[in-house]
């Protein structure tokens, strides 16, 4: 999760609220504060809240939370007379695109430098590391509109931020740090995405770099946004930056995109989205009863605009920079944070039941204990992986029964996994500055075909580990939980040929045990040879 710096002077100004007051409801709205320094505090926020990743965005919010300045943020969008035309052949390579101009800023150290950490925290948050999302900032006072945004040649120059040469965007890829760290991004591409002004002054080589024409400086004070993506998150990263600059002071003023089927798009678009909310959909989410009044003092006071329609619905506007209302359970929670947390009383049930174990954790218990007894040590992996590491490094092919996740935060977690081998093999990898050998186990939850199951699962690593070891480990658990079992010859590619065994129970496949194959063992980082098994725990 992002965390922000905020200095005490500029935070107090644009909040109108003294630091003490910030740092003690600060926490209240959202967030963890990680260090209170003399002229600063670095405050961890939640990834789902992108607005508050500046101290424009925490401002505005704190501002609601502490009754300065309640209702809607709404700021005024004027029409200019910049345009950019969008080439056909950008659409096959990064085609969502957004753009502002935002005129009158006067920048200051504190707030240049928190316009580019918002910069590069929505690059993470919102971007997935600038895949779905990479947004340029530039100065205007040497660049001339109209604009296009085309798709150029790997051999056209320009001179790439930070840089006193001209280098080809193919050269960008290959030697400057930015164009190497995000070369994947536009691998594949015969063409890359390039933003010129009128006079082919280079703005930006999205999502890598941009031009050094257009460096923002202090003295900056009118700026072009360009922002460039895969989906519609584009459109609100614009809204989040140009309306942490409208806090600065910033006129903000449209641009016209045009397509190369002749429509056009007039952007940013700052207009609230509406849902209805009412009274008893409330009620019943939070547990507690609240006026109508109440309810509408806390949505005010989290910045949303209200209309009531009658005495049991409210029509909420939702700001343009809030990416995580995603429907109305999340308006419900804000009027909760609103109100307090701490100021909803518990209640005890009023039902009196008496529990007992599921069977389900009877099982994975037994589980335990007869790992732990066998000199096993748990662990408590994530059950969020990726095709890489699942299938790529255990040499394993891809399956059609996993379980991806829509939006990753990132590539490393993509799809839920399907079976433990691979996160033990992974926490292995992690702890080889721990003496051998090393023994882990883990029952936990799996993902197939949608539906969760349990296994159990266990590896062992050091130089003498061999098949022998892991045939006694599996006969001394089944014997333990008094279940007869066989082996047969397996095909899993994961282990050794010769080496490894299918576990059946009443002639049906649970499991597979073996020495793991050179290959993976070598994919995970180890030196020494592995041995494991997994099993399906039928309860």
């Amino acid at each position: 999760m992002p965390i922000i710096t905020l200095q005490y002077d500029d935070m107090e100004k644009l909040t109108r609220a003294d630091k003490d007051t910030i740092i003690d409801r600060v926490p209240m709205i959202g967030a963890d504060i990680e260090r209170v320094e003399e002229e600063s505090i670095d405050i961890e926020f939640f990834p789902d809240r992108p607005d508050l990743y500046s101290v424009e965005g925490v401002a505005r919010a704190m501002r609601g939370f502490l009754d300065i300045e309640k209702g809607l943020c709404e700021y005024e969008v004027t029409p200019s007379d910049v345009e950019i035309t969008l080439d056909e052949e950008i659409a096959n390579i990064r085609p969502v695109l957004g753009c502002a101009v935002v005129r009158g800023v006067c920048f200051d150290e504190n707030s240049i430098k928190s316009l580019m950490d918002l910069q590069e925290d929505l690059h993470w948050g919102l971007g997935r590391d600038r895949k779905k999302v990479s947004i340029g900032v530039h100065d205007m006072e040497n660049i001339k509109a109209p604009f296009r945004y085309v798709a150029a040649d790997p051999d056209f120059e320009f001179i790439p931020l930070d840089f006193t040469e001209p280098m080809s965007m193919r050269d960008i890829l290959e030697k400057h740090p930015k164009g190497v760290g995000f070369a994947h991004l536009v691998e594949g591409f015969d063409k890359y995405p390039l933003i010129l002004d009128a006079n082919d002054n280079v703005l930006s080589f999205p999502p890598i770099i941009n031009g050094n024409l257009t460096r923002v400086e202090e003295s900056t004070t009118e700026l072009f946004i360009d922002v460039t993506g895969l989906a519609d998150a584009v459109y609100t990263a614009l809204n989040i930056v140009v309306t942490a600059l409208a806090e600065r002071g910033g006129k903000v003023e449209s641009v016209k995109l045009t397509y190369p089927d002749g429509s056009m798009k007039i952007l940013p678009d700052l207009a609230p989205r509406v849902h209805k909310v009412t009274r008893s959909e409330v009620d019943s989410l939070i547990g507690i009863d609240l006026p109508m009044d109440e309810i509408v003092a806390q949505l005010e006071k989290m910045r949303f605009g209200i209309r009531k329609i009658d005495g049991d619905t409210l029509e909420v506007e939702i700001p343009s920079y809030r990416a995580d209302i995603l429907n109305i359970d999340d308006i419900i929670e804000d009027i909760a944070i609103g109100y307090g947390y701490d100021n909803i009383v518990p209640d005890f049930p009023k039902s009196s039941t008496v529990g007992r174990a599921h069977e389900i954790s009877l099982a994975r218990t037994a589980m335990r204990e007869i790992m732990v007894g066998l000199g096993y040590s748990e662990v408590m992996p994530f059950t969020l992986t990726s095709e890489k590491i699942h299938f790529d490094w255990m040499c394993r092919n891809k399956t059609d029964d996993v379980t991806p996740v829509l939006h990753p935060i990132s590539e490393d977690q993509n799809m839920l996994r399907t079976t433990i081998l691979p996160n033990l093999m992974e926490i292995l990898s992690l702890n080889q500055h721990r003496e051998l050998p090393q023994r882990i186990f883990e029952v936990g939850e799996v993902v197939v075909n949608n539906n969760n199951g349990r296994h159990l699962a266990a590896v062992s690593i050091h130089p003498q580990a061999n098949f022998t070891e892991v045939r006694e480990l599996v006969d001394a658990m089944m014997r333990e939980r008094m279940v007869d079992y066989e082996v047969v010859e397996s095909q899993d590619t994961a282990f050794l040929e010769g080496r490894r065994a299918d576990i059946l129970v009443n002639g049906e496949k649970i499991g597979v045990m073996g020495e793991f194959y050179p290959e993976v063992v070598t994919n995970f980082g180890l030196g020494q040879p592995v041995v494991g098994f997994e099993i399906d725990i039928k309860v």
